[in-house]
């Protein structure tokens, strides 16, 4: 097999013009359409979470803050990074199994000539559903060097469901 065999419009048996076209793409706008629809995924893909949040979630799907969920046997630990935020701008509730983090991240100026900002300033919330009975009474939230820690213990109820499942080959 040569090279020329592997490039789409390289394939004719010198009796058609070469065609820009894969066989199953022979319609000029289908192709052209599926072109600008790859083009505008490649270059949105590398946006991820640094574009600003519209109701708690960024343009593109992401979200902010980043959290890091740890579930252990006997308690769950989210783990919320929060840079250039105090305590008393973030606010963590506990509602029906779902933790909610919301806060407001201000900016520092008001810098008028800034010409371009990755920095994210605006209000934000982040709902995460945990799926356990916790005890609610023990839940502890600790804020130290813009990194934010919750640690739910789970109910008696819930670290006796914790069942080990037997991989058989």
């Amino acid at each position: 097999m040569s090279v020329r065999d592997l490039i789409p419009w390289g394939r004719n048996n010198g009796n058609q013009p070469p065609s820009l076209f894969r066989d199953g793409e022979r319609d000029p706008f289908l192709s052209l359409h599926r072109e600008v629809n790859r083009l505008f995924d490649d270059v949105f893909r590398g946006f991820g979470s640094s574009l600003p949040s519209f109701g708690g979630v960024s343009a593109f799907g992401g979200s902010w803050p980043n959290v890091e969920i740890s579930d252990g046997e006997k308690e769950i630990k989210v783990t919320a990074e929060v840079p250039g935020l105090e305590e008393e701008d973030i606010e963590v509730l506990l509602n029906d199994g779902v933790l909610t983090l919301r806060g407001e991240k201000r900016s520092e100026t008001e810098d008028k000539d800034r010409q371009f900002s990755e920095r994210f300033y605006g209000r934000f919330e982040r709902r995460i559903p945990l799926g356990y009975e916790l005890q609610e009474d023990k839940v502890d939230a600790r804020f130290r060097n813009g990194v934010l820690t919750v640690t739910l213990p789970k109910s008696e109820k819930a670290q006796s469901r914790v069942k080990r499942i037997a991989i058989k080959s």
